[in-house]
């Protein structure tokens, strides 16, 4: 940004990346409450409450194709899963009914 013969042309913003400038001491702060028991001092997101150590920068995937991708990159074993929870149900029914048909077998002479 030097012109030919003079001093330094003024920048269109005020940083080397594009981004405004302004006083970083008058940024709003988190104000989350800490561990210790005070509010936290780091700047918050823009358009933010939150800094990004207290939620302020993800908010969760929005669409469908998100939603399954999380719910599928936390599934484990499939224990807990309505397929295996119906099928252990399945086997106690049968279970209680053979234990059923056996008393009924035990008492015909």
């Amino acid at each position: 940004m030097k012109s030919e013969d003079g001093p330094l042309e003024p920048r269109k913003s005020g940083l080397k990346n594009g981004n405004p400038s302004g006083d970083p001491n008058s940024a709003p702060r988190c104000g989350a409450k800490t561990r210790l028991g005070t509010s936290c001092l780091a700047p918050a997101i823009r358009g933010k409450a939150r800094c990004l150590f207290h939620g302020g920068r993800s908010t969760g995937p929005r669409t469908p194709e998100g939603l399954d991708r999380c719910q599928t990159s936390a599934w484990k074993t499939g224990h807990y899963s309505a397929e295996a929870k119906a099928s252990r149900r399945q086997v106690r029914e049968l279970m209680r009914a053979f234990v059923d048909l056996e008393s009924e077998m035990g008492q015909v002479p």
